[in-house]
């Protein structure tokens, strides 16, 4: 199954193309794919989408989580596997929250209903929630008023893989940066993608650390 950046792979060689070529087609800078190939690092959201509008022949679904087939039947073609809301309980629960100041009072709120839900296939997954994104920090990968797509996990966050962005609840604030264990025991560092110099990089004690959330992906908020 492998990950994204190997999917990215298999789509240029079944285009007969290199990876340079491919970065050119969808008008990224030279070495914005291939950097993240080589390095095994994340690449914005923003890449991958043009990737899906300017190669539809390829699954959404397969490039995002490696099921289902490669290339898309016509019929798949023709009925584009969009986000879109409803009151039906399909797909994954949306509350009009931001993550930064409440998410974690409203979803543990039983008394709470979601306003809607989304049906997005590559997120449609049991424990996955939608909420609002607030602030710049994670610009250019996820913007201000982005919606972001959650799963909270319950692995101790010292043995979660290093470098992914998770939403982190303390008693104090909700977050969401890229996660990396400090060279002080006991302690994480929470780094934000924006590299203006207001957004700095922050060092807190697990032990502040009430719930973790994997940020599984992010769309442009369309409601």
């Amino acid at each position: 199954m492998g990950n994204i950046l190997s999917r990215i792979q298999e789509i240029a060689s079944n285009e007969g193309i290199t990876i340079g070529a491919l970065e050119r087609s969808i008008g990224a800078s030279k070495g914005v794919l291939s950097r993240a190939i080589n390095n095994g690092t994340d690449i914005q959201s923003k890449w991958i989408s043009i990737l899906v509008e300017n190669y539809p022949q390829y699954s959404p679904a397969w490039l995002l989580t490696g099921e289902g087939k490669m290339l898309r039947s016509e019929s798949e073609k023709k009925e584009e596997q969009l986000p879109s809301v409803n009151q039906l309980h399909e797909g994954a629960p949306y509350f009009n929250v931001d993550f930064i100041g409440g998410f974690d009072i409203i979803i543990n709120d039983q008394t709470r209903n979601p306003d809607f839900y989304i049906n997005y296939p590559p997120y449609n997954q049991e424990g996955v929630v939608w909420c609002n994104l607030t602030g710049h920090s994670m610009e250019p990968e996820i913007s201000n008023g982005d919606i972001i797509a959650l799963r909270e996990v319950t692995t101790p966050i010292q043995y979660l893989p290093a470098g992914e962005i998770y939403g982190i609840v303390t008693e104090e604030y909700r977050t969401v940066k890229r996660v990396r264990l400090s060279q002080k025991e006991g302690y994480v560092r929470l780094i934000p993608s924006n590299k203006s110099e207001e957004f700095c990089e922050q060092e807190i004690p697990i032990s502040m650390i009430l719930k973790v959330y994997a940020v599984l992906g992010s769309i442009r908020k369309f409601f």
